[in-house]
């Protein structure tokens, strides 16, 4: 479809038509986007697996809880962004566009600083504190400290794409990371099978790749026509957008670092089993990645769909697409989740060829990927609540439920001998699935009923 200007448009009117045609449309993009997102860890892993040794992929993997935590509170300031983009490009408010545009590119930069900072003084304390097994923490260490030197690069690569979705651009995201994917797996095989470089050539790769993704979004953006055109003689904060930026982004910083951190809480007591489970379980995690990004597109597409419609006064559509968003979300967690078990033990011998390993991380396939469907059901309507206008009270049941259930069993019953196990402890994923869900369940036919009688009134 092109414009008045005859350039093509990008944006997409969720308020008419086919309701799973267009949500499938939209969501396939974001899919493809964060499994290359994923393939820069995959390729890590799957390298330094099969050509560094198990202590190697140990390091690596034992990683991937950490970093999260310390970039979610920056990646959901990006959220903040997008939004506010997209509201003064919907208004045609060029100025603030502008203003916004610049404020959150040279948040980015910041964000990336002080993450660095973080990273390379306290890797290894961090790691420590996390129980990381003695004979993996020196590489551990290594690739962390390395990791996060790329960290402005990566800021800047998440800042500039949302921008770009915002405007209704996800192609082009999409293209610059594939490119940065393909370098990243080319120098990931020359810096650990050429030169023998292990963990350290691994996060040298994943840093280059991040400056190439960077160096085309930045390139996109400084050549781009209107309001989103970034002039880097602007750059700046400017006061009101960047306390805008925080009112929108920071509940979602808050649920990512608090998510995070429970997730350091588990990785901490896989740490607790030994390299053998600490490699198993991060194999099996990657893989589990893929399934959960591909549910999380549906996510977005249910805030989506469902504020365009709320805006629209298409009340009668929002059933219909919580409906249509679980239904897609249910057969994508069966179908990727299922298939990846079932061929768990082909897709583990890709990360390693040690039995041990693999068989350790069957047992964490054999609980969450086959159940996983319940976290993207439970994530969908989280969505679907969000786009109503109810941001607090899914954070607040998500936090209760997905993290301080989890966190109760660790404290608690983990630590008696009976159920002091990895199976036991990867349980707990599945039940605070059900329960979140279930209050979810709870709260939206709560407020579909408050709202069911403003929207009739």
């Amino acid at each position: 479809m092109l414009n008045k200007s005859g350039a093509k448009s990008y944006q997409m009117d969720m308020c008419t038509g086919s309701i799973l045609k267009k949500m499938l449309i939209f969501s396939l993009p974001l899919m493809a986007s964060s499994m290359l997102q994923l393939l820069f860890n995959a390729a890590d892993i799957i390298v330094v697996g099969r050509f560094a040794g198990d202590n190697a992929l140990a390091a690596v993997g034992s990683n991937t809880a950490l970093i999260n935590l310390l970039t979610n509170f920056f990646m959901g300031l990006s959220i903040g962004a997008n939004v506010l983009v997209a509201r003064y490009f919907g208004a045609k408010n060029d100025k603030d566009l502008s203003e916004t545009v610049h404020t959150a590119m040279m948040l980015s930069i910041y964000s990336g600083i002080i993450l660095t900072i973080i990273g390379v003084l306290c890797a290894k304390q961090i790691l420590i504190w996390m129980q990381t097994p003695e004979a993996v923490l020196g590489l551990a260490t290594v690739y962390l400290r390395i990791y996060f030197l790329g960290m402005t690069a990566t800021m800047i690569y998440n800042f500039g794409s949302a921008i770009l979705r915002a405007v209704g651009d996800t192609k082009r995201p999409l293209y610059y990371l594939f490119a940065a994917g393909i370098v990243n797996v080319i120098l990931n095989l020359i810096f650990v099978i050429g030169f023998k470089l292990s963990v350290m050539g691994v996060a040298i790769a994943t840093v280059i790749s991040q400056c190439i993704s960077a160096f085309l979004i930045l390139k996109c953006m400084v050549h781009e026509s209107g309001s989103i055109r970034l002039d880097l003689r602007n750059l700046g904060i400017n006061k009101e957008k960047f306390i805008k930026i925080v009112q929108i982004g920071l509940p979602a910083s808050l649920q990512g670092v608090i998510f995070s951190l429970s997730n350091v809480v588990i990785q901490s007591s896989v740490n607790s089993f030994g390299e053998i489970t600490v490699a198993g379980n991060s194999a099996a995690a990657n893989i589990e990645g893929f399934v959960y990004v591909a549910m999380n597109s549906l996510y977005q597409a249910a805030i989506s769909f469902t504020g365009q419609n709320v805006g629209a006064g298409k009340y009668e559509r929002v059933n219909r697409i919580l409906y249509t968003a679980e239904a897609c979300v249910i057969v994508v967690g069966l179908v990727l989740g299922n298939g990846a078990l079932f061929f768990g033990r082909q897709l583990l011998s890709i990360y390693t060829e040690n039995p041990a390993v693999i068989d350790t991380g069957m047992k964490r396939m054999n609980v969450i990927a086959r159940t996983y469907a319940l976290c993207g059901m439970m994530d969908v309507m989280v969505g679907s609540l969000r786009g109503l206008g109810y941001s607090v009270m899914p954070m607040i049941v998500s936090l209760i439920g997905a993290c301080g259930l989890r966190l109760l069993w660790i404290f608690t019953f983990f630590r008696m001998e009976q159920f002091h196990t990895v199976t036991s402890l990867y349980l707990t994923y599945t039940w605070s699935w059900i329960i979140t869900l279930s209050a979810h369940v709870i709260c939206w036919i709560i407020v579909r009923r408050k709202l069911g009688r403003q929207w009739n009134s």
